[in-house]
């Protein structure tokens, strides 16, 4: 899953550089950075995005302390002192040689009394987005040989940089002019500092594998190259399709690599599952998962008190609040000792040996592989878009009642989890289930960009089902996630009835459905089509069935019309009259040249 927070001037930036960059420990005063980062076992941060190279940088670099001083806590060049030195040579004064190296708007413009009311409050510096993979993935990393850790490292390296990616290219804005009513997208790309952690702030230590990606809020205008702001809100409103993006990929590049295939879990009834690693042991999450017992066993007062308060259970974003609530509540101060990644992983295996058995700990990568096979022998790697995009309007209508596109995107990458179990997907077809879903199930609602569910396209005369859907929008007594998921297969049993009931009538073409990208071992080739311009065709077995059929009728009419020449030659040079052909003779079966059927006997075909 994908957190996000934001980085401020003074407590935030002290917090970035003395917890965050050090594996969320305790850095001393006035130790170095990398003396701290060695002490407490963890890599030195690097560069990653598009944008580096504007500011003269590479990707994979090391984060030095004062590239990181500049950038993230004062919004200024990498570079500045260099900058800044070669400016004074030049005769440059010093207030003019520090506003040169100064990237956008200074800091101290907004804490100016001539500022508005709008600017007075605390910029922000930098966004902190947390990767964390699902809970049998650190499992795995922490207690199977090294081999199985660098392989999930490099899985979650893969699918953090590529969420990076997607933000940078479809959902980073910048703005500029009053307000930020001026916004584009950025011209080069961001500029993130990553910094790699191994293990939890609780006090007993748990495995814990995930990164910081600290992503600088300066960037390139699109039509001059000026600095600006990104725009928070929309990094902010995407943020749960990047989650859900995120873990797609990850598990997409560890079913590629070890072969393994997932599994929802059920973690609260009535709520959204989580997707496992099929075969890891279920005791054992209970075990990494201290923070997560902590929470749960102060959710239930604060639930009680919210129903209380409100006169009725909290819906998923109150039920995010107070889980949210409950962890600053139950959170722990950070540990001072420091330990390398191989004296924790040998504490972490023997605790859970000592727990749990020798067995459980040595079998899981051998108990993981027989799940896998059990899961790919009864989940085929196929995509209905057009069910899938029913699902999705019926979860976002029940969840929400109205939503806008980039709720139905995070939606597409959770039924494409669910569906695929860490099989590969075509690139682009949440796009496309998302666009179906808008084109054939929704309406607009309002003046913005919201829609809901349109029930008179999903249910043009059928006022029945209507009438038994509406009601799941408004029964409280149900968690929202168990009645959008009855939404959901009741619009997918309409969807399929209504295919039922076109190919027995008229025989359609068959509806798309898209197949992904099919694994090395057993190759699926396919062809791309456009239909109606946005939903994918492939090949199917149905339309070879017509062609065949299609190729035999004509075979055997001109067949018939042969023998039939054939006959009437041989009556005229025999003197024979032609016999009428009975009112009744069933029309002529396919078959083979030269061929006659025996009397009493039929010839099969193709239906």
């Amino acid at each position: 899953m994908i957190s996000m927070s934001p980085v401020r001037p003074g407590a935030g930036v002290r917090y970035l550089f003395r917890g965050v960059m050090v594996g969320d420990g305790h850095r001393a005063v006035g130790t170095p950075l990398r003396a701290a980062q060695d002490e407490a076992g963890v890599p030195p941060g690097v560069w990653k995005g598009r944008g580096l190279a504007a500011l003269g940088l590479a990707a994979g670099d090391v984060v030095s302390e004062r590239q990181a001083e500049l950038l993230l806590g004062e919004g200024r060049h990498p570079d500045a002192d260099r900058i800044e030195r070669e400016l004074l040579a030049q005769g440059k004064s010093p207030a003019q040689a520090r506003r040169a190296t100064v990237l956008g708007r200074p800091i101290e413009h907004n804490r100016s009394p001539e500022t508005d009311k709008a600017k007075k409050r605390t910029p922000w510096l930098a966004f902190d987005l947390v990767f964390r993979p699902p809970p049998t993935a650190h499992i795995a990393w922490a207690l199977m040989d090294d081999e199985h850790r660098r392989v999930l490292e490099l899985c979650d390296s893969i699918a953090r940089d590529k969420t990076l990616a997607w933000l940078e290219d479809s959902v980073a804005e910048i703005r500029w002019k009053a307000g930020g009513k001026e916004r584009a997208r950025v011209k080069d790309g961001l500029v993130v500092a990553v910094f790699r952690h191994y293990e939890s702030r609780a006090t007993e230590s748990r495995p814990l594998l995930h990164a910081h990606a600290v992503v600088s809020v300066r960037a390139r205008r699109p039509h001059d190259g000026k600095w600006g702001n990104l725009s928070a809100d929309s990094l902010m409103t995407h943020i749960v399709a990047a989650d859900t993006l995120y873990t797609l990929l990850f598990m997409e590049e560890v079913t590629a690599r070890l072969g393994w295939a997932w599994e929802p879990r059920e973690v609260t009834p009535g709520r959204r599952p989580v997707m496992d690693i099929a075969g890891i042991d279920r005791r054992l999450i209970g075990w990494q998962s201290t923070r997560r017992q902590q929470i749960e066993d102060a959710l239930p007062v604060l639930t009680a008190k919210y129903e209380e308060r409100q006169g009725h259970a909290p819906g998923e974003r109150a039920a995010y609040a107070l889980a949210c609530q409950a962890a600053d509540q139950t959170r722990s101060p950070k540990r001072t000792e420091l330990l390398s990644l191989t004296e924790l992983r040998k504490r972490w295996r023997t605790s859970a040996i000592r727990a749990f058995g020798a067995c459980t700990i040595y079998r899981l990568a051998e108990r993981a592989r027989a799940a896998a096979a059990a899961v790919w022998a009864q989940v085929r790697p196929v995509v209905d878009v057009a069910l899938a995009a029913a699902s999705v309007v019926a979860v976002g209508y029940v969840m929400r009642g109205a939503f806008a596109r980039h709720h139905l995107l995070a939606e597409a990458r959770r039924h494409l989890s669910y569906a695929l179990r860490g099989r590969p997907h075509e690139p682009g077809l949440d796009e496309r289930i998302v666009q179906a879903a808008v084109d054939d199930y929704t309406r607009p609602v309002g003046r913005g960009r919201r829609m809901t569910a349109d029930l008179r396209a999903l249910y043009p005369s059928d006022t029945e089902d209507q009438a038994a859907l509406r009601p799941l929008t408004r029964k409280r007594t149900a968690p929202p996630y168990e009645r959008a998921r009855l939404a959901a297969d009741a619009l997918a049993a309409r969807v399929r009835a209504a295919r039922r009931a076109e190919r027995l009538g008229s025989r359609p073409r068959p509806y798309a459905v898209a197949v992904p990208a099919a694994s090395r071992s057993h190759p699926r080739p396919f062809r791309d089509g456009r239909k109606d311009g946005r939903v994918l065709e492939t090949e199917t077995g149905i339309d070879t069935v017509e062609r065949t059929r299609q190729t035999l009728e004509a075979a055997a009419a001109q067949v018939a019309a042969t023998l039939q020449d054939s006959r009437r030659a041989r009556e005229a040079a025999h003197g024979l009259r032609p016999q009428p052909t009975p009112a009744t003779a069933p029309p002529p079966q396919p078959q083979e040249p030269g061929f006659q059927p025996a009397p009493g006997r039929t010839t099969g075909g193709v239906t």
